[in-house]
């Protein structure tokens, strides 16, 4: 009786349980969580992904606007960087029309007021204004593209950056050699009157360093080739530059570059039918039938390299120079309407051996000065008001521009190039 008993008792148990949709107990199981016993067994949550850029915002201040090739490039390498590390609109503030002089500091000043944890500027006047900002807000990192003044500076918060365009105007160099050189076995002119013309800005090492290197890269594959350069005083003047640009073609340049900001001059390449190689990005839709290629400093990865580093807490170098290697040197699409075939073949060669390290733009035995090869160079690295020169530059063979300091510093007046006026 009593087993009967005992064997009614469990399958009365075994209903209940089943009724109540329950299951024997395991004990791997863990307790269920309840306000008594809550701290015994934290209740399981998904992980939540955090944002590392959530607290940053960035500035830029601009010189132009948009309608300047050059601050459009840092423009549109600015947005490049927003939409790389997925940062909101709100995240991002830029300043245009900013000029050298005390409003770059009220501007600077406002974008720290604002939150942005890095503010970046783009033109070389603007430095003394962004250091001025830089030592009154300490906790905000101050980048200024082609200054000279961080690493003797020596602020946490304060630095320069470039990139070796000079390679990028070496290879559109070679661009405008193998058009030449066209030019000439099609007998438009002959090979001593391989006459380039050049539009610079100002008498600055910037503007030497890149129109030297342009020149090395066409005579690099037409050795006949010299250069007129016509100086505007100007960083952006269309009227002046397109002006300058025509005075070129009318003293027999067979083609036409640039190291100033407007469409001056290669519309006035494409009004007169002549060859030219722009800066800052591509002007082909204006002038198909003579714009070759550009070359420009690619500014995203500077951009990039900068903010990862405040968010990660690391060190902003004081001088950082971007390379063919890192994105930051880049040349668009050749235009194969106006150059000559075999141009993007002799263009990719160089950048191999830029790569490799067998390529130097200022090779000393390349050309000469004054009749003479250039030994060495005393170069104003640390930039003084007087310019003083104080370090040896050329090392193995080469000038070595932008390696002691972003900024370049050529500033030879080498033999086949003339400057047809000094006033800038």
């Amino acid at each position: 009786m009593k087993k009967i008993l005992a064997l009614l008792l469990a399958a009365v148990m075994v209903f209940a349980l089943v009724a109540c949709g329950g299951t024997p107990a395991s004990t791997d199981a863990a307790p269920e969580t309840t306000a008594d016993n809550a701290d015994a067994a934290p209740a399981t949550t998904e992980a939540v992904e955090v944002n590392p850029y959530a607290d940053v915002k960035v500035g830029l201040i601009c010189l132009h606007d948009e309608n300047s090739t050059y601050d459009l490039n840092f423009i549109n390498g600015f947005k490049e960087m927003q939409a790389n590390l997925g940062l909101a609109d709100n995240q991002i503030v830029i300043k245009t029309n900013i000029p050298e002089s005390n409003d770059c500091y009220e501007a600077a000043a406002d974008l720290a007021d604002e939150g942005c944890t890095v503010v970046f500027a783009d033109s070389f006047g603007h430095e003394s204004f962004l250091l001025q900002a830089a030592k009154e807000f300490p906790n905000v990192q101050f980048c200024h593209a082609t200054g000279t003044m961080a690493h003797t500076e020596k602020l946490d918060n304060f630095h320069n950056a470039f990139a070796s365009i000079y390679e990028g105007r070496y290879l559109a160099g070679i661009a405008a050699g193998m058009k030449l050189n066209e030019m000439i076995a099609a007998g438009q002119f002959a090979a001593e009157d391989a006459v380039i013309g050049y539009v610079g800005a100002f008498t600055y090492a910037e503007v030497i360093s890149g129109y030297t290197s342009f020149f090395l890269g066409a005579r690099s594959v037409c050795p006949t080739a010299t250069m007129k350069v016509q100086f505007t005083g100007s960083w952006y003047d269309e009227a002046g530059e397109k002006e300058a640009a025509t005075k070129l073609i009318n003293d027999g340049c067979k083609l036409i570059s640039q190291h100033a900001d407007s469409m001056g001059a290669p519309t006035a390449c494409e009004t007169a039918g002549i060859p030219n190689v722009s800066y800052n990005g591509s002007t082909v839709a204006a002038c198909p039938n003579t714009f070759i290629v550009s070359s420009r400093i690619n500014w995203a990865p500077y951009y990039e390299f900068v903010v990862n580093a405040v968010v990660n807490g690391e060190t902003i170098p004081a001088d950082w120079t971007g390379s063919i290697s890192t994105g930051s040197v880049l040349l668009t699409d050749v235009n194969t309407a106006a150059a000559a075939e075999g141009t993007q073949a002799a263009i990719d060669a160089a950048i191999e051996a830029f790569k490799a390290g067998t390529l130097h733009v200022f090779a000393t035995d390349t050309y000469t000065v004054d009749g003479a090869a250039q030994t060495s160079y005393m170069a104003d690295v640390d930039s003084d008001a007087a310019y003083t020169p104080d370090t040896e530059v050329v090392v193995d063979g080469y000038f070595h521009e932008s390696e002691f300091r972003s900024a370049p510093y050529f500033d030879v007046r080498i033999d086949g190039i003339t400057t047809l006026n000094q006033a800038f």
